[in-house]
This record gives structure tokens, sequence and C-alpha cells, in this order.
């Protein structure tokens, strides 16, 4: 693979770009939101415009209810020879495809298991699919030189791909992947209405819990929007065991002790037996579950400033920009882009107050301009 055009310039199409690039491939970016795709390009995923002739392979990242127009768009102006998509719902996108899509025949359904808590292209990685699961889920029409260019994609990422049906793919993900989004944002929401101590004694179970509740809303409701059937019958079934657990905790947890004495002198202590074992046998169940599974290989917050940086548009400058800030011990996944200008990017970089003008300093000794003076952000 040679060329290639990734449509969709957030965490998942700009990871793709820059492994890409980082093979040698020349990529073209695109977005809705111009300053995305600059911001990719000054990140080194490529550049920021279309080809000037059909590409190899256009991966379109975008949500899995906008594949197929894009899809659409992109082959009635002859984009390239391949197609594939990295959307985590399947099917409704391929049926889509079969309907409407000019060249169904080129396109592969697509979709890499891998991601973080973060969006947006400065939360984009080369690195990210390495050694991770990528799907792909061919149809009735599929050529047999798509499928290839999906599995060289994968390949090139660094990813293990893996051929099955669009379906097929929907019912397992519901399980694995956007149910637990669903349950870690019902979790996390419970936590606006919980007592005022939850800050004080939240603990890494919570986190591993929440963590990826952090995902983007309207990304995710568009997921849980198209794979609503395979992600129904796994709720019912949730509610079903949550019905159950809950029955048991009420038997347990009842505080008029002498009444709970008497109903455990009239049942021979049955009740509480039964709940006691409701819990311990999904608790079991639990542990079997997870034993399926693959391994996977403190004080109060200081004061904030943010020292914004004009970086110029060329490529590669934004990757030097980071590189620098690394440098300095200031975490990458802080920054961010706050506009893009005539003459380049607007950068936010966080900084502690009291280090604000020694690390101002600094960059600007290696040549960063100031795009004005720090703001200070109260802790919090």
């Amino acid at each position: 693979m040679h060329t290639m055009a990734v449509i969709g310039t957030g965490l998942i199409g700009t990871s793709v770009a820059l492994a890409a690039t980082g093979q040698g491939v020349s990529v073209y970016l695109s977005d809705r939101n111009r300053a995305a795709a600059r911001t990719a390009a000054a990140l080194g995923a490529g550049r920021a415009e279309d080809p000037p002739e059909p590409v190899d392979l256009a991966v379109l990242a975008v949500p899995p209810s906008r594949i197929a127009e894009v899809l659409i768009a992109a082959q009635a102006r002859g984009l390239a020879r391949a197609y594939t998509d990295v959307a985590s719902v399947k099917a409704g996108p391929e049926r889509a495809v079969l309907a409407r899509a000019p060249e169904p025949a080129r396109y592969v359904g697509g979709h890499p298991l891998a991601g973080r808590e973060r969006s947006g292209p400065l939360a984009a990685r080369a690195e990210l699919f390495r050694g991770r699961p990528w799907a792909l889920t061919p149809h009735r029409l599929t050529s047999r030189a798509a499928l290839d260019r999906g599995l060289e994609l994968a390949e090139l990422c660094g990813a293990a791909p893996v051929v099955m049906r669009g379906r097929e793919h929907d019912e397992v993900v519901a399980l694995t992947s956007h149910v637990p989004h669903l349950l870690a944002s019902v979790m996390a929401a419970r936590l606006r209405d919980g007592p005022a101590g939850v800050p004080l004694l939240a603990g890494q179970g919570l986190r591993d819990v929440t963590r990826i509740a952090a995902g983007d809303p309207r990304l995710w409701s568009d997921i849980l929007r198209s794979n609503a059937a395979a992600m129904a019958g796994v709720v019912n079934e949730l509610r079903a065991d949550l019905a159950r657990v809950a029955a048991a905790l009420d038997v347990l947890a009842e505080e008029d002790v002498p009444a709970q004495e008497a109903a455990f002198a009239e049942d021979g202590g049955a009740g509480h037996d039964q709940g006691v074992r409701t819990l311990e046998d999904l608790l079991s169940r639990g542990v079997a579950g997870l034993a399926g599974l693959p391994r996977p290989g403190a004080g109060p917050p200081a004061a904030e400033a943010g020292l914004r940086i004009l970086v110029p548009d060329r490529p590669g400058e934004l990757a030097r920009l980071l590189g620098a800030v690394a440098a300095l011990g200031i975490a990458v996944d802080d920054v961010a882009v706050e506009a893009a200008e005539e003459s380049g990017l607007r950068v936010r970089v966080p900084v502690p107050t009291a280090d604000a003008e020694r690390i101002g300093a600094k960059l600007g000794a290696d040549g960063w301009e100031r795009a004005s003076a720090a703001e200070s952000v109260p802790a919090g």
C-alpha cells in the first residue's frame, strides 16, 4: 500500500494515519472540522488536502450512522480503489452500503478494538493498535481485493486481523464493549448524587469501573443507537441478574431486627440463606467469566497556568512541540489546540503556575512563540 485517505481525524482516524505514515504510506486527511484535520497534519499524520489521484485505500473514521453516506460521496468522486471503516457497529452500516452504495464490492467493514478515554487527534498514538484485534467483516459482495486491503491495513498498524460476519461482530461487542461502556456511564452518573465524601474515598476500584465513561457522549450515543438490538438482549439479562441481587440485598438489609428475627424463625432462615447464596453465585460467576479473558500485558491539585504557543502550519511542527513539552516533564495528554488560525495553530500547554515563567522562557529559547501571557487557573 502506497497511498491512503483518512476521512475523520479524531482519535482512531489520526492514530491510523500516524501508523500508516510511520510505515511510509502517503496519507491524505480530511474532516468536517478543518481544525481537526490541520491538527492531525501538524502531528505528522499526513497532509490535510485531497489526493491528486485515487488512493489505494480510504479509511472512513466516522460514526456508524454516517458510514454509508460518507462512502457514497467518496465513491462518487472516485476517491479510492478500496474502502474500509473503523466503526464499532457493522451490521447496520453494511445493510445501508449494500442498499445504496454504487460500488459495494470495494468496501469491507473494519473495527480496530482499541481506544483511549480521551478523544480527538491530540489523543492519537501510532502504536494504539499494536497487538490489538482488528475485526474485518466482509459482506456477500466484498471483493477479494478490498478484503486484502483491509488485512494489509490491520497488519500495517501492528494489529491482529480477525475475519467475521457483521452480525456476529455486533453481538460480541455488545457484550464486550458497548454494554460495559453503558454500565460505566450509569455508575459514573450515580456519583453526581452521591454522598459528600465520595471524592475523599474514591479508590482504584471505582476508577477502574468508570474509566471508560469519559468517552465522547455524541459518538457513544450514535454507537449505542446503532447497536441497540444486540445490546437490548444483554441489558435485559443484566436486568434479571440485578433484580435477583436487589431482592437478596433487600432481605439481608432488613433494619427492623425483631422483624428480621421473626421472619428468620418463620422460614427457618431460608430467606436469609437464599440471599447469601444469590450473592455468592453472582460473584462466583463473575470470577469464572473473568478467568476466560486474556490477561493484558495524592494531595490537592496545584494551581495551573496555561501557556499559549503558536505552532507554524507545517507538517511535524505540533509533534515537535509535544516532544519539547514531554522533555520538560509535562503530560502531553493535557495539551489542547484552542484555535486554527491563518498562520498556524494556537496551542494551550497547562503548567504549574509556579513554573510557568521558567517553562515559558525555556520554550521561547527553543524557538517557540508565545501567543499571550499565561492565564492562571485556580486549583479545584
